[in-house]
Protein backbone atom coordinates (compact mmCIF):
# COMPACT_ATOMS: atom_id res chain seq x y z
CA UNK A 1 0.00 0.00 0.00
CA UNK A 2 2.94 2.36 1.06
CA UNK A 3 4.46 1.91 -2.37
CA UNK A 4 1.72 2.85 -4.30
CA UNK A 5 1.58 6.33 -2.69
CA UNK A 6 5.20 6.80 -3.90
CA UNK A 7 6.09 8.93 -7.10
CA UNK A 8 8.13 6.82 -9.67
CA UNK A 9 11.92 8.46 -8.39
CA UNK A 10 11.19 7.87 -4.89
CA UNK A 11 10.00 4.41 -5.70
CA UNK A 12 13.37 3.25 -7.50
CA UNK A 13 15.09 5.01 -5.17
CA UNK A 14 13.21 2.72 -2.19
CA UNK A 15 14.21 -0.33 -4.01
CA UNK A 16 17.63 0.54 -5.08
CA UNK A 17 18.38 1.51 -1.16
CA UNK A 18 16.73 -1.97 -0.12
CA UNK A 19 18.95 -3.99 -2.13
CA UNK A 20 22.11 -2.09 -0.57
CA UNK A 21 20.64 -2.72 2.73
CA UNK A 22 22.20 -5.96 3.98
CA UNK A 23 25.55 -4.98 2.04
CA UNK A 24 25.77 -1.78 4.27
CA UNK A 25 24.60 -3.35 7.49
CA UNK A 26 26.25 -6.55 7.81
CA UNK A 27 29.47 -6.82 6.20
CA UNK A 28 33.32 -7.81 6.86
CA UNK A 29 36.56 -6.57 5.86
CA UNK A 30 39.91 -8.86 6.53
CA UNK A 31 43.49 -7.97 6.22
CA UNK A 32 46.66 -8.70 6.19
CA UNK A 33 49.95 -8.08 4.83
CA UNK A 34 50.84 -8.61 1.70
CA UNK A 35 54.47 -10.33 1.97
CA UNK A 36 56.27 -11.28 5.03
CA UNK A 37 59.78 -11.75 4.98
CA UNK A 38 61.76 -14.25 7.54
CA UNK A 39 64.71 -16.50 8.04
CA UNK A 40 64.82 -20.10 8.91
CA UNK A 41 64.82 -20.65 12.53
CA UNK A 42 62.18 -17.53 13.09
CA UNK A 43 59.31 -16.96 15.04
CA UNK A 44 57.06 -15.21 12.37
CA UNK A 45 54.03 -13.65 13.12
CA UNK A 46 50.95 -14.21 10.54
CA UNK A 47 48.98 -10.86 11.01
CA UNK A 48 45.17 -10.75 10.66
CA UNK A 49 42.58 -8.25 11.69
CA UNK A 50 39.34 -7.93 10.95
CA UNK A 51 36.32 -5.37 11.20
CA UNK A 52 32.99 -6.38 11.29
CA UNK A 53 29.35 -4.70 11.69
CA UNK A 54 28.57 -7.49 14.18
CA UNK A 55 29.90 -7.95 17.80
CA UNK A 56 32.17 -11.27 17.42
CA UNK A 57 29.77 -14.08 19.21
CA UNK A 58 30.76 -18.07 19.57
CA UNK A 59 29.32 -18.62 15.67
CA UNK A 60 32.69 -16.21 14.63
CA UNK A 61 35.18 -19.02 12.82
CA UNK A 62 39.00 -18.27 12.14
CA UNK A 63 40.91 -20.34 9.15
CA UNK A 64 43.74 -19.85 7.95
CA UNK A 65 44.85 -21.93 4.81
CA UNK A 66 48.54 -22.63 3.31
CA UNK A 67 49.58 -23.07 -0.54
CA UNK A 68 52.61 -23.71 -1.17
CA UNK A 69 54.93 -21.80 -3.18
CA UNK A 70 55.98 -24.82 -5.88
CA UNK A 71 51.96 -24.74 -6.49
CA UNK A 72 49.36 -27.59 -5.30
CA UNK A 73 46.51 -28.40 -3.29
CA UNK A 74 45.56 -25.88 -0.72
CA UNK A 75 45.28 -26.49 3.19
CA UNK A 76 43.62 -25.74 6.02
CA UNK A 77 45.84 -26.17 8.43
CA UNK A 78 44.27 -23.87 11.72
CA UNK A 79 40.75 -23.70 13.14
CA UNK A 80 39.45 -21.71 15.40
CA UNK A 81 35.92 -21.98 17.01
CA UNK A 82 35.81 -20.65 20.38
CA UNK A 83 38.99 -22.32 21.07
CA UNK A 84 42.04 -22.92 19.14
CA UNK A 85 42.79 -26.38 16.78
CA UNK A 86 46.26 -25.73 15.82
CA UNK A 87 47.29 -28.74 13.96
CA UNK A 88 48.05 -32.38 14.38
CA UNK A 89 50.01 -33.80 12.01
CA UNK A 90 51.61 -32.63 8.90
CA UNK A 91 54.51 -30.14 8.13
CA UNK A 92 53.39 -27.54 10.74
CA UNK A 93 52.38 -29.67 13.68
CA UNK A 94 53.53 -28.33 16.73
CA UNK A 95 55.01 -24.97 15.40
CA UNK A 96 51.52 -23.23 15.24
CA UNK A 97 50.29 -20.74 17.93
CA UNK A 98 47.05 -18.71 18.87
CA UNK A 99 48.05 -15.18 19.03
CA UNK A 100 44.26 -13.52 18.28
CA UNK A 101 41.97 -11.43 20.09
CA UNK A 102 38.30 -11.65 18.58
CA UNK A 103 37.05 -8.59 20.38
CA UNK A 104 40.01 -7.02 19.02
CA UNK A 105 39.36 -7.68 16.07
CA UNK A 106 42.70 -10.13 15.63
CA UNK A 107 42.86 -13.36 14.20
CA UNK A 108 46.75 -13.61 14.12
CA UNK A 109 49.03 -16.94 14.10
CA UNK A 110 52.72 -17.61 15.00
CA UNK A 111 54.93 -19.79 13.09
CA UNK A 112 57.68 -20.93 14.86
CA UNK A 113 60.99 -22.82 13.49
CA UNK A 114 60.90 -21.28 10.20
CA UNK A 115 62.08 -23.50 7.68
CA UNK A 116 62.28 -23.28 3.52
CA UNK A 117 59.37 -25.41 3.17
CA UNK A 118 56.96 -22.69 5.09
CA UNK A 119 57.65 -20.66 1.82
CA UNK A 120 54.17 -19.96 0.17
CA UNK A 121 50.82 -18.05 0.59
CA UNK A 122 48.45 -18.11 3.82
CA UNK A 123 45.21 -17.00 3.57
CA UNK A 124 43.39 -15.60 6.57
CA UNK A 125 39.70 -16.44 6.57
CA UNK A 126 37.09 -15.23 9.23
CA UNK A 127 33.46 -15.42 9.47
CA UNK A 128 31.26 -14.02 11.82
CA UNK A 129 27.54 -14.90 11.08
CA UNK A 130 25.20 -12.91 10.74
CA UNK A 131 27.88 -10.93 8.05
CA UNK A 132 27.91 -13.07 5.08
CA UNK A 133 29.34 -9.73 2.70
CA UNK A 134 32.67 -7.93 2.31
CA UNK A 135 36.32 -9.66 2.27
CA UNK A 136 36.11 -12.29 4.62
CA UNK A 137 39.61 -13.43 3.52
CA UNK A 138 42.92 -11.75 2.60
CA UNK A 139 46.25 -13.22 1.58
CA UNK A 140 50.14 -13.31 2.35
CA UNK A 141 53.38 -14.28 0.56
CA UNK A 142 55.67 -15.64 3.15
CA UNK A 143 59.43 -15.89 1.88
CA UNK A 144 62.04 -17.73 4.08
CA UNK A 145 65.58 -17.58 3.14
CA UNK A 146 68.61 -19.34 5.03
CA UNK A 147 69.89 -17.48 7.54
CA UNK A 148 73.19 -15.40 6.89
CA UNK A 149 76.37 -16.25 9.21
CA UNK A 150 77.67 -13.90 11.47
CA UNK A 151 81.04 -13.56 13.37
CA UNK A 152 80.37 -12.30 17.17
CA UNK A 153 83.33 -11.05 19.19
CA UNK A 154 83.22 -11.11 22.73
CA UNK A 155 84.52 -8.41 24.55
CA UNK A 156 88.08 -9.83 24.91
CA UNK A 157 88.23 -11.30 21.85
CA UNK A 158 88.15 -7.55 20.59
CA UNK A 159 90.38 -6.39 23.36
CA UNK A 160 92.87 -9.21 21.81
CA UNK A 161 92.10 -9.16 18.32
CA UNK A 162 92.04 -5.08 17.97
CA UNK A 163 94.58 -4.03 20.66
CA UNK A 164 97.08 -7.05 22.12
CA UNK A 165 97.45 -8.33 18.17
CA UNK A 166 98.42 -5.16 17.09
CA UNK A 167 100.48 -3.85 20.04
CA UNK A 168 102.45 -6.97 19.93
CA UNK A 169 103.31 -6.32 16.01
CA UNK A 170 104.72 -3.03 16.30
CA UNK A 171 106.87 -4.18 19.52
CA UNK A 172 108.34 -6.90 17.53
CA UNK A 173 109.36 -4.39 14.72
CA UNK A 174 110.90 -2.02 16.68
CA UNK A 175 112.67 -4.66 17.98
CA UNK A 176 113.68 -5.76 14.91
CA UNK A 177 114.34 -2.71 13.65
CA UNK A 178 116.40 -1.52 16.78
CA UNK A 179 118.58 -5.10 16.12
CA UNK A 180 119.24 -5.00 12.56
CA UNK A 181 120.51 -1.53 12.56
CA UNK A 182 122.34 -1.51 15.70
CA UNK A 183 124.70 -4.67 14.42
CA UNK A 184 125.51 -2.86 11.24
CA UNK A 185 126.17 0.40 12.89
CA UNK A 186 128.69 -1.73 15.25
CA UNK A 187 130.37 -3.50 12.58
CA UNK A 188 130.25 0.06 10.84
CA UNK A 189 132.48 1.33 13.29
CA UNK A 190 134.91 -1.77 13.92
CA UNK A 191 135.64 -2.13 10.83
CA UNK A 192 138.78 0.31 9.54
CA UNK A 193 140.56 0.18 6.41
CA UNK A 194 143.92 0.19 5.70
CA UNK A 195 143.35 1.42 2.37
CA UNK A 196 142.56 5.21 1.78
CA UNK A 197 138.92 5.48 0.49
CA UNK A 198 137.66 8.79 -1.40
CA UNK A 199 134.92 10.61 0.40
CA UNK A 200 133.04 9.44 -2.63
CA UNK A 201 133.41 5.75 -2.29
CA UNK A 202 133.08 5.74 1.77
CA UNK A 203 129.49 7.51 1.46
CA UNK A 204 128.56 4.55 -1.09
CA UNK A 205 129.51 2.03 1.19
CA UNK A 206 127.91 3.42 4.12
CA UNK A 207 124.94 4.01 1.59
CA UNK A 208 125.39 0.36 1.09
CA UNK A 209 125.18 -0.66 4.68
CA UNK A 210 122.26 1.13 5.29
CA UNK A 211 120.48 -0.29 2.50
CA UNK A 212 121.08 -3.55 4.04
CA UNK A 213 119.76 -2.74 7.47
CA UNK A 214 116.54 -1.34 5.71
CA UNK A 215 116.19 -4.39 4.22
CA UNK A 216 116.59 -6.68 7.03
CA UNK A 217 113.64 -4.66 8.59
CA UNK A 218 111.75 -5.48 5.74
CA UNK A 219 111.80 -8.91 6.08
CA UNK A 220 111.58 -9.07 9.38
CA UNK A 221 108.36 -6.83 8.91
CA UNK A 222 106.85 -9.04 5.84
CA UNK A 223 107.61 -12.17 8.20
CA UNK A 224 105.63 -10.91 11.37
CA UNK A 225 103.01 -9.55 9.31
CA UNK A 226 102.43 -12.47 7.53
CA UNK A 227 102.64 -14.63 10.36
CA UNK A 228 99.52 -12.76 12.11
CA UNK A 229 98.02 -13.25 8.45
CA UNK A 230 98.16 -16.86 8.83
CA UNK A 231 97.09 -17.18 12.59
CA UNK A 232 93.97 -14.98 11.49
CA UNK A 233 93.30 -17.20 8.93
CA UNK A 234 93.45 -20.40 11.51
CA UNK A 235 91.18 -19.03 13.90
CA UNK A 236 88.82 -17.98 11.36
Amino acid sequence: MLLLLLDPPSLIFFCFSSSLAPHLVFSIKVSTPAELHASVGDVVTLSCSFTSSSTPTSKMTVDWIYRPQTGGASETFFHFSSQAFPPTQGQFQGRIGWQGAPSRGVASISLSNATLNDNGTYTCSVRNPPDVHGSPTSKTLLTVTPKKSSIRFSDVSVLIVFILIPSGILTLILIGRMFCCGNQHSQSKAYRSTIEVTEGEEYEAVREKRATCYERCLMVNTFVFSQHINNSTTHV
